[in-house]
């Protein structure tokens, strides 16, 4: 069975993106099938973890928490991500998906 792109392990919410670094605005923008991952885009370049903030800061504000509840799982280095959310906000990535 393969695994959901947004899903609840324990006390927080895991998700599979796909980051794609030095675009020309910073945005989630939305869900790509075809890869089973959430596409998001970030005007930072892949330098000393410039993206990474910038994608941790994405969706802290898009489900207004707080910086230090977001962080990344797995995928420092690689532009494949899992980022981990404290708490549910299975609905709210969701809906963020659906440009809700």
């Amino acid at each position: 069975m393969k695994p959901e792109w947004v899903r609840l392990s324990g006390r927080k919410t895991l998700v599979e993106v796909d980051v794609q670094p030095g675009s020309k605005r910073s945005c989630v923008l939305g869900f790509e099938p075809w890869r089973g991952r959430l596409k998001v885009a970030v005007r930072s370049p892949p330098v000393e973890g410039a993206a990474n903030s910038e994608v941790v800061e994405i969706f802290a504000v898009s489900l207004g928490v707080k910086v230090g509840r977001v962080s990344i799982e797995h995928g420092v280095s690689n532009r494949r991500k899992t980022i981990a959310i404290k708490g549910d906000f299975v609905d709210s990535v969701k809906a963020l998906a659906e440009g809700d």
